[in-house]
């Protein structure tokens, strides 16, 4: 049995262990130091009073305003404008924005949550509200100078949806291999190239585009740009059909010289790649809040039909193979959980994150994907079917190994972290 030891135990500690041996010590001891741990820190599941509050907000608005129009929107292939507007006027798409530029002021954690909760309901509009918060709203919140913030925030956090500009035909994996250009000419820029797979382009109004200043450095010479839909020579053109996640527009971009004014440069020239791996990093933790939410969701709508569905007399959840593969299940929802939770409580605190936000997503992306799949095999020929949500969480999920980084990228990512752990 294990015992949590703090500091100002320290002493006493070791004399006894001296005296008495470890196994003597535990056993005298193991109770009095438990009931002494007021200071402990919480257990990952247990949330604040204001989390808690939170998250039964946005399950509340997620059952009541989202989930009469997911069918609509998936046919559709569009989220519906009101309830964009909802989104915002219920502050789900200005999380963390200061409450001084019309945010919530509220924590990485709450977004998290936030994204968690709606994925239980529709993936597609969990997209967009975790872009909008773990990526949009927090290059600005920390990159961002004084007048970019006034500006732009306001919108952000209002009505203006932003959108991640990387990809590139050419550049997946491999994602600073990119072609488009920002040649400079007095104080502006002219871009010029071309984006794909970039979520919220649809409806977005500012975009943050990653071109080159110069080629010749490679990645050290990408700058990050904001783009307003509305300048002359950029288009948003094909809406990509895709597998899942209907409703979330994925767009290809054009940019044809582009005209940008330096002001509009977040951070510095050549500060792009940095920027787009600080904060790549902080976004796989929202995709990982999204599968588990995917994950739980079609729990959800799965295990009630177990209890009620009888076959040979019994009901389908009474029959030992099947309790069994509930059991497997709703453990690794919750082991998935636990890690996306950890890791979403390392950012709060300042702390380093990287390989476990790699983690969270990979391990929540494999698990969504099992459970929505086993999930159909639970509801039978009816889980086939699109009148059951089943299928959606399943088409949904796909995406997870893929976007924001693949499965193979975070495997290596973890994989560096853990020979530099053991080379020291």
């Amino acid at each position: 049995m294990r015992s949590v030891i703090f500091r100002s135990q320290l002493k006493p500690l070791k004399a006894s262990l001296f005296v008495n041996g470890f196994n003597n010590f535990t056993c005298n001891n193991n109770y009095k130091l438990r009931r002494n741990h007021t200071n402990a820190p919480s257990p990952l599941s247990i949330l604040s009073e204001d989390e808690q509050f939170f998250k039964e907000t946005v399950r509340k608005f997620s059952q009541d305003q989202i989930a009469p129009l997911v069918k609509k929107m998936d046919k559709e292939h569009k989220i519906d404008d009101e309830l964009v507007k909802k989104l915002f006027e219920n502050g789900f798409m200005a999380i963390e924005i200061d409450q001084e530029y019309g945010g919530s002021g509220s924590s990485f954690m709450s977004s998290t949550l936030t994204v968690e909760e709606i994925a239980k309901v529709d993936p597609s509009v969990s997209v967009l509200v975790d872009l909008q918060n773990t990526l949009g709203n927090n290059v600005m919140l920390k990159v961002g100078n004084k007048e970019q913030k006034e500006k732009y925030l306001p919108r952000l956090a209002q009505d203006t949806v932003s959108s991640f500009c990387l990809s590139e035909p050419s550049s997946g994996s491999d994602a600073f291999a990119l072609k488009t250009t920002a040649k400079k000419d007095g104080d502006y820029y002219y871009i010029n190239g071309t984006k794909m797979w970039i979520s919220n382009s649809d409806i977005a109004g500012v975009f943050y585009v990653f071109a080159n200043t110069d080629p010749s450095k490679g990645h050290k010479g990408v700058t990050c740009f904001i783009v307003e839909r509305d300048q002359e020579g950029f288009s948003v053109a094909k809406k990509e059909d895709k597998l899942g996640m209907r409703a979330s527009g994925t767009c290809v971009l054009h940019f044809d010289n582009v005209k940008v004014h330096k002001d509009n440069i977040v951070g510095k020239i050549g500060e792009g790649y940095k920027i787009a791996i600080t904060f790549l990093n902080e976004g796989r933790i929202g995709i990982g809040a999204q599968m588990v939410g995917i994950a739980q969701g079609c729990l959800d709508h799965t295990i009630p039909y177990t209890l009620e569905r009888k076959q040979f007399g019994s009901k389908i959840f009474d029959f030992q193979s099947m309790q069994h593969q509930i059991a497997r299940a709703v453990t690794e929802v919750e082991t998935a959980r636990l890690i996306v939770y950890n890791t979403a409580r390392l950012v709060d605190a300042g702390l380093p994150f990287i390989k476990e936000a790699a983690m969270a997503k990979y391990y929540a992306s494999e698990v969504a994907g099992k459970v929505t799949s086993v999930c159909i095999d639970w509801m039978g020929g009816i889980g086939f079917t699109t009148d059951y949500p089943q299928e959606k969480f399943y088409r949904d999920c796909k995406v997870g190994p893929i976007y924001e980084g693949t499965t193979n990228m975070q495997l290596s990512t973890i994989a560096k972290f853990i020979k530099k752990e053991y080379e020291q």
